[in-house]
């Protein structure tokens, strides 16, 4: 019996849940489906000593990554706060490089994506990332088609995932296209995560919802913004409407909501906008007018700064099958 051999590389700072989203769910696939053929999971590093991820836990290396050698049938770069390091470590890159050329499948999850572009193994491809570092990743590597809005992409045989539990969302694609669909449902139910989440569903969606406020009055002005985004929500006239000063308000919302009015308001906006474009044909000027934008000019200005992405590219993406 064959085994797939599936290569986790991490490195110091990495990411835990990255590696562990990954190690889990093939592990689940193993003891849940008896698959034909099992996966074998490894995790490797720079000289095959312990990790010590960015929380602080070690992890010990089960082999070096210099003397890894193929034939592999997936190697996934971990992401974490190390992984500008890890990008400038030229030898770790080159061995990365080096492997891929030996592996049926590539894969980051996500500032391991920053990894495999300084390898060369994103040139000319579409790929995503932790939305926080899509702009780092396109400033840095001009050749790659960053997309920061997909949960995870596929192009050709390399993959990218977003934020740390995308790679959940990727590892069951994975098993998916190993073994079938019922497995990979199998596994899901046990993990106890959304079904076949698809790897186009933007980002975005998961971290909209703010922290409810504590303060009555505070959370009244809250849910009136996100049911009136067009109306006038400058700070005078939120403050007249709760009764208070300006400054007052002010020091109410940076407590409660961890910003001042007019910053929430245009994240309030500008995430309302994202709901709408990737929910109806509504022109991009009707759009910026319904969620209390100027112009569509204005409408981009405040998406591209929010989410590095463009709106019109972030619908077209929404609209991909």
């Amino acid at each position: 019996m064959g085994e797939r051999l599936m290569v986790v590389v991490g490195y110091e700072a990495a990411e835990l849940l990255d590696i562990a989203c990954v190690t889990t769910t093939l592990a689940m696939a193993n003891g849940i489906g008896a698959p034909e053929v099992p996966y074998r999971v490894v995790l490797a590093g720079p000289g095959g000593t312990p990790l010590v991820c960015g929380s602080g836990l070690v992890l010990h290396s089960e082999q070096s990554l210099e003397r890894l050698t193929g034939p592999l049938d997936t190697l996934i770069v971990s992401g974490g706060t190390g992984f500008e390091r890890a990008a400038s470590d030229t030898r770790l890159v080159g061995h990365v490089r080096r492997l891929a050329r030996e592996s049926r499948r590539v894969a980051s999850v996500c500032t391991g994506a920053g990894v495999l572009a300084a390898a060369g193994l994103l040139d000319g491809r579409r790929a995503t990332t932790h939305w926080r570092f899509a702009r780092l990743l396109a400033e840095q590597h001009p050749n790659v088609a960053v997309d920061p809005a997909p949960i995870f992409v596929r192009d050709g045989h390399v993959y990218t995932a977003a934020g740390v539990t995308s790679a959940l969302d990727l590892t069951l694609a994975f098993v998916e296209e190993d073994h079938g669909p019922e497995l990979a449902r199998q596994v899901a139910r046990d993990l106890v995560v959304y079904l076949q989440r698809p790897g186009n569903q933007a980002q975005m969606s998961l971290f909209t919802a703010a922290a409810p406020a504590r303060d009555d009055v505070v959370r009244a002005l809250v849910e009136h913004i996100a049911a009136h985004p067009d109306d006038d929500l400058r700070a005078a006239a939120l403050a007249a409407r709760a009764g208070m000063t300006v400054r007052h308000l002010n020091r109410l919302f940076t407590q409660q909501v961890g910003r001042a009015p007019g910053r929430y308001v245009r994240q309030a906006r500008t995430e309302a906008a994202a709901q709408l474009l990737a929910s109806t044909t509504l022109p991009m000027s009707s759009v910026a007018k319904r969620c209390g934008f100027g112009s569509a000019e204005a409408l981009r200005q405040a998406f591209t700064e929010r989410f590095g992405i463009a709106p019109s590219r972030y619908r077209a993406a929404m609209r991909r099958d």
